[in-house]
């Protein structure tokens, strides 16, 4: 598995995409700016900006630049110098925007395009639905190629995230798992006798209790011991919980 893979969150490519004020500069010709030869720039410019980005946060994905047209019916005067800009707010992740505005002209017009970048690579894709509420087993992911670019919520790239996790929504057949698909699965019950772990300055015992509240694993659960004082402490697993005194 590519080094790419081994954090449980992919991070977007950010570093260069967020950096508004990246300036493309050209020499147009003395007559009216065409939308075509505006497209062209901004292609240019933004492919060059995303390859950048990716060679310098060292991922495997392959990408792709779709720059849209300019309104035909916006006409734009001649200008000597035209900076490509990415606006405030926005990123070259997914659906975006990309700014070309001239600093060297009779008329200093300032206009956006529409961008799509896609980043495309293999990710865990739900094999088969998944309702709400249950819990995610192996048999219900696979690998497949998709478009991580295609949400803003970042892929869940390392299975540890989301094997055993809840469905905190129902997963359609396709989808990529992310962040936000899956929370913490609830492995017993208020009411459901559990073993406490307890924990001091070089000593750790441990008895039996009672749980007085739902345990969810890595959360906090409230218990009852033996000699009845009740505690709380971090849920382990489907049968232990750790108290630090």
């Amino acid at each position: 598995m590519p080094s790419f893979f081994c954090t449980s969150v992919q991070r977007p490519l950010t570093r260069a995409m967020l950096i508004a004020g990246l300036f493309l500069s050209t020499t147009a010709n003395a007559q009216e700016q065409t939308g075509t030869v505006l497209q062209a720039m901004a292609q240019s410019w933004a492919k060059d900006a995303v390859l950048k980005a990716q060679r310098a946060e060292g991922s495997n994905l392959r990408m792709e630049v779709t720059v849209g047209a300019l309104d035909s019916r916006v006409k734009l005067a001649a200008c000597g110098n035209i900076e490509a800009y990415v606006p405030p707010g926005s990123r070259l992740w997914g659906r975006s925007r990309i700014g070309m505005r001239c600093v060297d002209g009779i008329s200093r017009w300032n206009v956006t395009l529409p961008v799509t970048v896609r980043a495309m690579g293999e990710a865990w894709v739900v094999r088969n639905q998944v309702n709400s509420g249950a819990n995610i087993s192996e048999s219900d992911v696979t690998r497949g190629e998709v478009d991580w670019a295609e949400e803003q919520s970042p892929v869940l790239a390392d299975k540890t995230a989301w094997l055993g996790q809840t469905a905190s929504r129902t997963l359609t057949t396709g989808q990529a798992m992310r962040q936000g698909m899956v929370r913490p699965a609830q492995v017993f019950q208020a009411g459901a006798s559990v073993k406490i772990v307890a924990q001091g300055p070089g000593f750790q015992i441990s008895s039996e209790a009672q749980a007085l509240s739902a345990g969810v694993i890595g959360q906090q659960a409230r218990v009852r011991m033996d000699n009845g004082r009740v505690a709380s402490g971090t849920v382990l697993d489907m049968r232990t919980v750790k108290i630090d005194l």
